[in-house]
Formats: structure tokens, C-alpha cells, sequence
């Protein structure tokens, strides 16, 4: 061991690593600090947009929780019914004086499900989304694997065997949510239907059962397409792409919301109140602050002493 400073009784591979952990410390905590202030603002600055005038793009919605029509989703760890649901199983382990929580298991559902508000509805589409739940459920117990609502918790579990912490958080039918991402419409005769490529594809498909398109469109029998059997076969290609486009302009109009495929734009969803959810994030930021205060000065110093 050497004395680094007068300070530190470390060897140098423990001095450098704790100078490591600390400006991670300090970068992770610069980063929650930053984002969640930019989350906060994006919900203060957007204005909740109704479902039927809503434009396309980014957009804020306020509604209430449906099934659209499915069965509830059952909760894997409290067999709750829901209509999201994200867990973790973590076990507590050992290791010479060291102990702590590891996660073995975790997982989260992606099934859509409807946003309602006086105006329509709008599926949301919840993979990739940051959701911010109200309804969160800690315990433990002795199984990987819960029985259910009547697992055996705290210290009886610890001192029959291993010992296992179950996190799960969910949303229910019925609720509010308040949801920011992108949104876009399809049918209704909102698309713009592209007949030239969809009679290319009708050509192709027909190509396909080759012999069935020579017994509609070869009239001499030759075995072969001249010339004028083309032009009749993309004539009648044509008249298929009209057929499909009418059907597509028939099409219901459907809402839908997710993750924006631009890198940096937000997509929220939360059973909070909008401005329950906008303190929590500055709330969170703050603290975020307060970690860099508190660690960026220490990595500073450890890095230049």
C-alpha cells in the first residue's frame, strides 16, 4: 500500500478505479439530470391534442385505459389483470462481506391497447416507450417464481432458504393515461395509395402461377406472351391496382402512437397526472443535481491530485 497525497492509503489500480467509479457517478448522474429536466419540458410545452383533430407527428393525449377488445393481461408475478405490466425478480446473494440484489429475471408486455377520449380512440403502442406507472407492487418471498398473491414474505422467506424480491408495476382498464409520442392515422382514405407500384405487384404475383397467367391472356396458344398480350395483361393490372385502391379508401380509420423514429424525441406513457408527472421529473433532475454536486468536484480533484 502507498500513501497517495497524504490522503488515500491505496494501491494505484484501487486509487484509478475509484476515480473511474466516481466520474461515472458523476456522467450518469449528469445524464438523468439533463434528461429528465428535456422529459419535463416536453410535457410542459406540448399541448394535449384531442384524438380526432390531431395532427400527424409528435403528440400529447390524454384519455382513459381500454382493452380495444382483447382479453386483460394477467400480471406473470402477482397475477394481476392489467393491460400493461413490467416486472423484475431479484435474488439476494452473498460474497465474503459483500451482499446484495442481483436481477435474474425481468421482462415487460408490448401489447398495444386503446387510449379513449370524447373524440375516438388511439392505439398505443407501448415497445420502447419510458412509462412512469402509479400502480407498483415490491415484495419478497422464498421461489424464484411467486405462487401468486399468497407467497411467503420479509424474514420467514430469509430464513427458510433463498431469498427473492419481486418488483411489478401496471396499468389497469379503466384508468387515466397520458401519453407523448408520435401518432399517425391509416385509412379512411388518408394514404396516399401508389397504383403504379401496386400494379407491378399484381404483374408480379400473376408471374408467379405463370401457366394460369398464359390460360387467361395467351389468345393464340402459342405457349408464349407477344406484344398486345402484355399490353392486355397491364391493362388488366391496371384495373386490379384501381380495384385495391377503392378497397384501401374503405379501409376504418385507425389511430396509432409509439416510440418516433427520430433519435431524441420523446415517447412518455403514465397513469399520473400530467403535472404529477412533470414534478417528478424535475424532482428527479434535481436530485440528479445534487449527485453532481457532489461527485463531479470529487472526481475532479481525484483526477488531478
Amino acid at each position: 500500500m502507498i500513501n497517495v497525497h497524504g490522503v488515500l492509503q491505496l494501491s494505484p489500480a484501487n486509487y484509478y478505479l475509484l476515480s473511474s467509479i466516481i466520474t461515472a457517478v458523476a456522467l450518469v448522474c449528469l445524464y438523468f439530470m439533463l434528461t429528465r429536466l428535456r422529459r419535463a419540458r416536453w410535457l410542459e410545452d406540448t399541448p394535449t391534442s384531442k384524438v380526432r383533430s390531431a395532427a400527424q407527428g409528435l403528440v400529447e393525449l390524454q384519455g382513459t385505459l381500454d382493452a380495444g377488445g382483447h382479453t386483460p393481461l394477467i400480471s406473470p408475478l402477482g397475477e394481476v389483470d392489467c393491460l400493461w405490466y413490467r416486472f423484475r425478480v431479484e435474488e439476494y446473494r452473498r460474497s465474503g462481506k459483500n451482499d446484495n440484489w442481483q436481477t435474474v429475471e425481468q421482462g415487460v408486455s408490448e401489447r398495444p391497447f386503446l387510449l379513449r377520449d370524447d373524440t375516438g380512440s388511439c392505439w398505443i403502442m407501448p415497445k420502447g416507450a419510458e412509462v412512469h406507472p402509479r400502480q407498483r407492487r415490491r415484495w419478497e418471498g422464498s421461489q424464484r417464481w411467486p405462487g401468486g398473491r399468497s407467497v411467503r414474505t420479509g424474514l420467514l422467506a430469509g430464513l427458510i432458504g433463498k431469498r427473492y424480491r419481486y418488483t411489478e408495476e401496471w396499468f389497469t382498464e379503466g384508468e387515466m393515461l397520458y401519453a407523448l409520442g408520435w401518432f399517425e392515422s391509416r385509412g379512411g382514405g388518408r394514404d396516399q395509395f401508389d397504383r403504379q407500384a401496386a400494379a407491378r405487384q399484381v404483374i408480379s404475383s400473376w408471374k408467379a402461377d405463370y401457366d394460369d397467367l398464359l390460360a387467361r391472356f395467351d389468345r393464340n396458344g402459342d405457349g408464349t406472351l407477344d406484344m398486345s398480350e402484355w399490353e392486355r395483361v397491364r391493362q388488366a393490372a391496371d384495373i386490379e391496382s384501381e380495384r385495391l385502391a377503392r378497397a384501401d379508401g374503405q379501409r376504418p380509420l385507425v389511430h396509432a402512437l409509439g416510440k418516433p423514429s427520430r433519435r431524441g424525441l420523446p415517447f412518455i406513457l403514465s397513469d399520473h397526472h400530467e403535472a404529477d408527472l412533470s414534478r417528478r421529473l424535475r424532482r428527479s433532475s434535481l436530485w440528479s443535481l445534487v449527485g453532481l454536486a457532489v461527485s463531479a468536484p470529487l472526481a475532479c480533484w481525484f483526477w488531478v491530485a
